[in-house]
């Protein structure tokens, strides 16, 4: 089908995640892990940019260099989620754990009828996160990057698809618009907060030790459409099919005449967020699936 933006490729042929979901479903687990151990030797060897992001970044959570078990190691943990998304897209059911820690407020903001934008970042499990929102009876519109081989959005978006729609980034001169849309019929969003490939508006914040430009956007669309924000993370164990989520406390945008405090507020709740998601990446350095450069350093002052 035609689309009015080219589109990238995820890499690796274009059977492979339809041979991974043959291949789990039919060879026994005490084949297939090991085969797909020496797939990913193999995915190494052939992603030399990947490998050599992976590395820098191991460099920085661990504090020394990375060594080549660990860089494989990164790339391995990318894999297991990568089968457990295939999975849950095939109708594996997936086991939801919402810790305690803010836990109240998420599930009043989920219950509540209110649409509201739901953060997240590149981390553990939190791909699913939009389609679980969508099996909780929330219309959800997923703000997600095309890519001609996505096997895992094909497979989850038809499972969930009353609930769940995207909007795609790759066409920026109709992305707007959409998401005005998409608010305006009631959608609650999700979107990831880390790349600043698509994003409009980055500010820097403290993270992994240095002061680091962000996306910022799903602070302004609060502002501007008086929606709540609320972040997501979920590590993953894939051998149990379950997702342990951590909930942020609640962002809720004040009078709109107090647009600068509200500014201000948001920039202190990002940067408690993402003070939570540097204690998860450091107990978890393997999860961060971000095979980019890491984001951009900026001065101390800037702002």
């Amino acid at each position: 089908m035609n689309t009015p933006f080219n589109l990238t490729r995820n890499p690796g042929p274009s059977w492979g995640y339809g041979f991974l979901l043959w291949a789990e479903r039919w060879w026994p687990g005490w084949f297939f892990r090991p085969m797909l151990m020496a797939g990913t030797w193999v995915g190494l060897a052939f992603m030399p940019p990947q490998r050599a992001h992976s590395r820098a970044y191991l460099a920085v959570v661990l504090g020394r260099p990375a060594r080549l078990g660990e860089v494989w190691r990164h790339f391995f943990a990318f894999a297991e989620f990568l089968m457990f998304e295939l999975r849950a897209g095939r109708g594996v059911p997936v086991r939801c754990m919402l810790e305690p820690e803010n836990e109240t407020a998420f599930e009043a903001l989920v219950r509540s009828d209110r649409p509201a934008l739901f953060g997240t970042f590149h981390f553990g499990g939190s791909d699913l996160l939009g389609y679980l929102l969508g099996k909780r009876g929330r219309r959800v519109s997923i703000i997600r990057q095309r890519v001609g081989n996505s096997t895992d959005t094909r497979l989850l978006g038809a499972r969930y698809g009353a609930q769940v729609s995207f909007l795609w980034v790759n066409d920026p001169a109709h992305l707007l618009f959409d998401l005005k849309a998409a608010i305006e019929a009631g959608d609650s969003l999700a979107l990831k907060c880390d790349r600043l490939e698509f994003s409009a508006k980055s500010e820097p914040f403290f993270f992994l030790g240095a002061r680091r430009l962000f996306p910022f956007t799903i602070y302004h669309l609060a502002l501007l459409f008086d929606r709540p924000v609320v972040f997501c993370t979920a590590v993953a164990d894939a051998a149990k099919d379950e997702l342990r989520i951590y909930a942020s406390p609640v962002f809720t945008p004040g009078p709109a005449a107090e647009r600068e405090a509200n500014t201000q507020v948001a920039r202190a709740h990002f940067q408690a967020v993402l003070t939570q998601l540097e204690t998860l990446v450091r107990q978890h350095p393997f999860l961060w699936f971000n095979f980019l450069p890491l984001n951009p350093e900026t001065p101390a002052l800037a702002r």
